[in-house]
């Protein structure tokens, strides 16, 4: 979340990255409240400063042998306005915190203004394949291979959720662990495995909620929220932590199924693997000091796109335009990889920069060596990869003429050796 301070001393910042946004806040209502909370304020310091006074008065006048229920009086009077102040300035400041919830993340200056028609291209890696035949849609090639079973896995849970099968499930749990091991070796995260059940804090710290509440899947009995991403659990390992200076940057990774309530809601998107109410992905989180975090988030494409490299997915990386990137965002890059069944690019991962929104609402600070004071970190995330849509790319990229599918080489290893997909 915003800083009030901040807000107060940039006020024209942050109307400009609202307009950017398109959002429609009335950022008035939290400036003047802010403005009222100030004066009450003061004047509960006033009242405080009077009864300090008067607490001396009484003293003096004990040690004098003098009469001080006069004294005491007033002050009984003081001492009921301080409550009364105290409890207006509470309100206040609920009511405050309330209003700095709703309010997104600044958008950082070089991010394109605009809807997502504006979202710029930055890179392209790779050549989309030539078909010597037409080129069918994962759908088709899942149903002849016998690999996912769309219709058992929507009379288990409903629609759009997946049963994955046979060579299906193993190709899943290849790519899983193939992911996992890429940047835990070759990155340099470390690996955790959450819980997939969170806290209302939790998922408030990383900015789902308020704002997101209704697209995610809520328990009955318990304030506990499935995960719509590994990004809300591992993030709030740090929740409330004063890190080291010295263990900077820390880079986590993780795999977790994650858990949408909004995918079905996209017409004719909702067919096959393209969105799905659970899937599977593997989670890049960073935490790092202040200075470095848009570097930090350039290296963490880099990750990202290395596994599109490894698996030989033709794909581009897209900055998005300041109406497209998520509330707590101050800059994101989409990885897009191509797939020819359906003719389209498919979003694999989102790599974010968030500075210092999520560290101020989940209190993740670190102490700086040079100055000895507190300050927030800057936290980063992005998908290292998301499934099912990589296997989309995958089963559209390599599928041959007669319906079997090519296994990427750097896949094999986890495949037993297995080189195609065959019916």
């Amino acid at each position: 979340m915003l800083d009030i301070r901040f807000i107060r001393e940039n006020t024209d910042t942050v109307r400009a990255s609202l307009q950017k946004r398109g959002a429609k806040l009335n950022l008035d209502e939290a400036i003047a409240l802010d403005e009222e909370r100030r004066k009450t304020l003061l004047e509960l310091d006033d009242f405080r400063r009077r009864k300090n006074e008067a607490n001396d008065e009484i003293t003096k006048l004990l040690k004098e042998k003098k009469d001080p229920k006069a004294k005491i009086a007033s002050m009984k009077e003081v001492a009921s306005k301080i409550d009364a102040f105290e409890e207006k300035l509470r309100a206040q400041e609920e009511q405050l915190a309330k209003l700095l919830m709703v309010i997104p993340n600044i958008v950082d200056a070089s991010v394109p203004v605009g809807d997502p028609t504006h979202n710029k291209i930055v890179r392209q890696w790779g050549d989309s394949k030539k078909f010597d035949f037409q080129p069918k849609p994962h759908t088709e090639i899942c149903e002849y291979l016998d690999i996912v079973d769309f219709a058992r896995g929507s009379k288990i849970s409903g629609s759009n959720f997946i049963l994955y099968k046979k060579l299906g499930a193993k190709l899943e749990r290849a790519l899983i662990n193939f992911m996992l091991d890429l940047h835990t070796a070759k990155h340099g995260y470390q690996e955790m495995w959450p819980p997939v059940l969170v806290n209302r804090a939790s998922m408030t710290g990383t900015g789902q909620l308020p704002k997101l509440e209704e697209d995610m899947y809520r328990l009955k009995d318990d304030d506990l929220f499935l995960i719509p991403t590994a990004e809300v659990p591992v993030t709030n390992i740090h929740r409330d932590d004063v890190l080291s200076e010295e263990d900077l940057p820390l880079y986590y990774t993780a795999y977790t199924p994650c858990f949408r309530r909004e995918a079905g809601s996209y017409g004719k998107e909702t067919k096959g693997l393209v969105r799905v109410h659970q899937f599977d992905k593997v989670e890049l989180v960073k935490f790092v000091k202040p200075e470095n975090s848009f570097d930090e988030l350039e290296k963490l494409v880099e990750n990202a796109e290395t596994v599109l490299q490894a698996l030989g997915l033709p794909y581009r990386v897209v900055l998005l335009a300041s109406g497209d990137i998520s509330f707590a965002a101050t800059k994101c890059y989409d990885l897009e990889a191509y797939a020819p069944g359906l003719g389209t690019w498919l979003e694999v991962s989102s790599c974010s920069n968030f500075i210092d929104f999520q560290a101020r609402r989940a209190n993740i600070r670190y102490r700086n060596k040079a100055t000895k004071k507190l300050e927030f970190v800057h936290t980063l995330n992005g998908s290292g990869v998301a499934l099912a849509r990589t296997v989309i790319a995958l089963l559209e990229n390599y599928q041959q003429k007669d319906g079997s599918v090519m296994i990427p080489e750097a896949l094999r290893p986890y495949m037993g050796a297995l080189e195609k997909i065959e019916r």
